[in-house]
């Protein structure tokens, strides 16, 4: 009988038919339980027939229908009030209160070593495209284990969005079984049976593989998929024997994300880019009969909106059978130039746009400078209406046509390997940034933020999410030259400021 009916008793409290799934795992029944008395799953005991259930295995607690199973534990905020409400300053609040008062969006509680999912759910989360498709799937759509998944999150996108903590919490215990059901590897545990750490990379490849399989942009069947004309990029490959006079072999790829290797030379994230885009492979040599070594160029010849970049910082250690970690110092920038790793032939479409934000840039200081001089250093700011030019390309929706791209999430590992520590996401929002460890989310600053560049035991940035850099004109100041780039066409999706 996986489904039954029981009563939940907390301290005076009865909830009555509260359902319960013995086919899910032991913490969606206590994330259940957080949704009704708002009690943590970890300060949670939960006993029937005097048997207290476990985190990972239902084991000897058998429940039937109408049994009655007594919670016992406190909510972090039942504490004595005090007795005259006194000013609170922000120095003074605890994260909850902070939460409140500066309207702080929820988090996502860890139900044991899940961090690296919390995570990489808030960075997609910044990708408004994304969002609202996750906002408006169906769930009844089917689709097999990729199905199940994009319905759980799609679940937690609406709880984060309005749904509260019970909610968050009820919803992130679903995610975690889809999660396992479509990669059964992370649901890996440890010696003593609980959860395994894993790593980030790993879940947000899985992720994205079953959005790409389930998210289109147009209901017609064989439409593009929503992650491939959001995230998708395109190379031109070249390979040239290094050891024969054979003729280059040319070839396209394309790729999700991009990944920047960490050598002794790389100091910053473009050289650790540009590195990846030049180097030495081996293999068959059909001239020579045998492995030869040949040069491998990629040149980008179609930018995405959303450009994700992997720091290669996990290697294999045989003698400890760990992936160790790679803590060097890469300073990465909040806004991001990728012109010099385009084909020529995409450098020379990018220009014209690259050209407008010059412009826009040159009038700017020209005004700045007009108005100091006008009015003896007193400059006064001109709060007018500005529209936004798209940053695609006319005939591709979902691409970047200009290069420059604008840092909107960080997903940080802190430890020594991949299988230990403790993921957490900084993401962007309006003009200031959010730290989202776990369910606790707090403000942080930029400064904060590229202090995560590593060289030492604090977080350092394992994955990148940039987002397209807006060009934002003077209404007065709107010209055709701006259609002449991007042609903007009817059901225009909405832009990366969301």
């Amino acid at each position: 009988m996986p489904k039954v009916s029981v009563k939940v008793k907390w301290g005076k409290e009865m909830y009555p038919d509260v359902e319960v799934n013995t086919d899910d795992e032991p913490v969606v029944f206590k994330a259940q339980i957080f949704a009704l008395t708002g009690v943590q799953p970890e300060r949670q005991k939960v006993v029937c027939k005097g048997v207290t259930l476990r985190d990972d295995s239902w084991a000897n607690f058998k429940l039937s229908n109408n049994a009655l199973v007594l919670v016992m534990g406190s909510k972090e905020e039942d504490v004595p009030a005090a007795p005259v409400e006194q000013t609170r300053f922000v120095e003074d609040m605890n994260e909850s209160e902070l939460a409140t008062a500066l309207d702080l969006p929820e988090g996502l509680i860890n139900l044991g070593n899940t961090c690296y999912m919390n995570a990489t759910v808030q960075c997609l989360k910044t990708v408004p495209e994304l969002k609202n498709a996750l906002l408006g799937y169906d769930p009844s759509s089917g689709g097999g284990t990729a199905g199940g998944l994009t319905s759980a999150l799609s679940e937690t996108m609406h709880a984060l969005e309005s749904g509260g903590a019970g909610a968050c919490a009820a919803a992130v215990a679903r995610l975690l079984n889809a999660l396992h059901a479509a990669a059964p590897r992370l649901a890996e545990r440890g010696a003593g049976g609980q959860l395994a750490q894993q790593d980030a990379s790993e879940c947000w490849t899985e992720i994205v593989r079953a959005l790409r399989m389930r998210l289109s942009v147009a209901p017609e069947p064989n439409s593009k998929s929503l992650v491939e004309q959001y995230f998708g990029g395109t190379l031109d490959v070249e390979l040239v024997c290094s050891e024969a006079d054979e003729p280059p072999t040319r070839s396209s790829e394309t790729f999700l994300q991009l990944s920047c290797f960490i050598s002794q030379d790389v100091k910053y994230l473009q050289s650790g880019l540009r590195s990846k885009m030049a180097e030495q492979i081996t293999k068959m040599s059909e001239t020579l009969g045998r492995d030869a070594v040949y040069t491998k160029t990629s040149k980008i010849s179609r930018l995405p909106a959303y450009l994700t970049v992997q720091f290669v910082r996990f290697y294999y250690k045989e003698k400890e059978s760990i992936n160790a970690k790679i803590l060097k110092d890469v300073k990465f920038p909040l806004e991001l130039d990728v012109y010099e790793l385009c084909s020529p032939e995409l450098q020379e479409r990018l220009t014209p746009m690259r050209n407008k934000f010059k412009e826009l840039e040159d009038a700017s200081i020209e005004k700045s400078l007009n108005a100091k001089n006008k009015n003896h250093g007193d400059s006064k700011k001109e709060n007018k209406k500005k529209s936004i030019v798209p940053y695609w390309f006319e005939n591709d929706i979902g691409s970047n046509n200009s290069g420059y791209y604008r840092l909107q999430a960080v997903l940080t590992h802190r430890g020594r390997s991949s299988s230990s520590g403790h993921y957490v996401a900084w993401v962007a929002r309006g003009d200031g940034w959010l730290r989202c460890d776990d369910d606790t989310v707090s403000p942080v600053t930029e400064e904060e933020v590229l202090k995560l560049s590593g060289g030492g035991d604090w977080h350092c940035a394992y994955l990148l999410l940039y987002g397209p850099k807006i060009l934002e004109v003077p209404e007065e100041e709107e010209e055709p030259m701006v259609m002449d780039v991007t042609g903007g066409p009817a059901g225009n999706p909405p832009t990366a400021l969301a």
